[in-house]
């Protein structure tokens, strides 16, 4: 009996150990480096997309890393794939551990693996209904959705790019997307007739299990950057008749109400706060330019603001420079800032702590830091 309970045992612990090293293979988080010319950390990674500036086919991505184990490259993809990633760089979504990036000049969407490495692309040029330029995108369920200039929506796959569908006719010049409870939140902004700029209102609610457009919200004029957070969709519309530009909530519990929350000019989620600068820049004397920051954040849970910075230790020139854009590392909390000087030289990024510490600043590698997306 005792021989019969010892086998018993070491089974048992033999079917544990089985069990463990089949729990270790399973979580194996490593990334999709598949063609890189380059060794990347399977640590952490964060990708910068630059703008550029328009007709100058100048856009790219850069790499970073932020535990320090691998130098910054000012241009991997051109580095993995021997090509300018083109004219105009609009927007950059991670999804399901690739990396989507829209090129609004160029008018294509790539897919890159975690290495920064093309996969595939889908160029929309000689299609009618998208060949105003592709903007802004999100991602759920397997597709990307994407705003068009000339009033449509997208439905992409995401493995193929292949395009789907199409949603046309919806409104003008479409850019900020957001996803809420399987609805796209999509902002209309504006529209040209006999050369005059027409500032519209809307943002459209589209039922994304039907395709269709289900209602029309009435915002503030020329709405453009949307974000979701906690089940509620935050708005910021480049009203040029108010003092700058309005912050707007839209709470999908109730009717898509829309309300006021103030004034900003970019702003960033995570962990249920919504970081917000209002960025006032007098462009009176172009190309010299004079801007004020003012920074704040909104409780999502407890809906209140805290007109407080929530910044510490900040470098003296984060006040004063022009800030294009703001993002939050999912995974840790860490704020990154980026800040533009145009087309006359590369733009910067300033890191902080969840706890608002400053960290470190970092030349971004290229013109108008655009996007981030994180790896960890």
């Amino acid at each position: 009996m005792k021989v019969r309970s010892l086998l018993f045992s070491m089974l048992c612990m033999l079917a544990l150990s089985v069990s463990l090293t089949s729990c270790s293979d399973d979580d194996d988080n490593s990334l999709n480096d598949d063609g890189s010319k380059v060794t990347l950390p399977q640590t952490a990674r964060v990708y910068i997309l630059n703008e550029g500036t328009s007709g100058q086919n100048n856009a790219g991505i850069e790499f970073y890393a932020p535990n320090k184990d691998a130098d910054i490259i000012s241009d991997i993809f051109y580095k993995q794939n021997t090509a300018r990633l083109g004219d105009t760089g609009q927007d950059m979504i991670k999804y399901q551990d690739n990396i989507y990036v829209s090129i609004y000049g160029s008018n294509y969407i790539a897919k890159l693996n975690a290495a920064c490495v093309e996969q595939s692309r889908m160029t929309f040029t000689d299609d009618k209904d998208l060949a105003a330029g592709i903007r802004y995108m999100a991602a759920e369920d397997g597709y990307i959705y994407a705003s068009f200039y000339g009033g449509t929506i997208a439905k992409i796959n995401a493995n193929t790019l292949k395009i789907e569908k199409k949603l046309t006719g919806l409104g003008n010049n479409l850019e900020g997307v957001t996803i809420c409870n399987d609805k796209l939140y999509v902002a209309n902004s504006y529209k040209i007739v006999d050369s005059k700029y027409i500032y519209l209102t809307d943002v459209f609610v589209i039922d994304l299990d039907s395709f269709s457009l289900k209602e029309t919200l009435t915002v503030a004029q020329n709405p453009n950057q949307l974000v979701e957070e906690e089940d509620k969709v935050f708005l910021i519309s480049w009203d040029y008749s108010s003092e700058s530009y309005v912050l707007q909530l839209i709470d999908p519990a109730n009717n898509n109400k829309v309300s006021k929350l103030g004034y900003a000019t970019n702003m960033a989620v995570g962990d249920n706060i919504l970081y917000l600068v209002d960025s006032r820049t007098d462009y009176s004397n172009w190309p010299e330019t004079a801007t004020v920051n003012t920074f704040s954040s909104y409780n999502i849970k407890t809906g209140t603001m805290n007109s407080t910075s929530f910044l510490k230790n900040a470098p003296e020139e984060l006040n004063n420079t022009s800030i294009y854009m703001m993002k939050v590392n999912p995974n840790n909390g860490d704020i990154y800032i980026a800040t533009t000087f145009y087309s006359s030289s590369n733009g910067n990024v300033y890191r902080f702590k969840k706890d608002g510490t400053f960290i470190e600043k970092f030349d971004c590698g290229g013109q108008n830091p655009k996007a981030a997306v994180f790896f960890n």
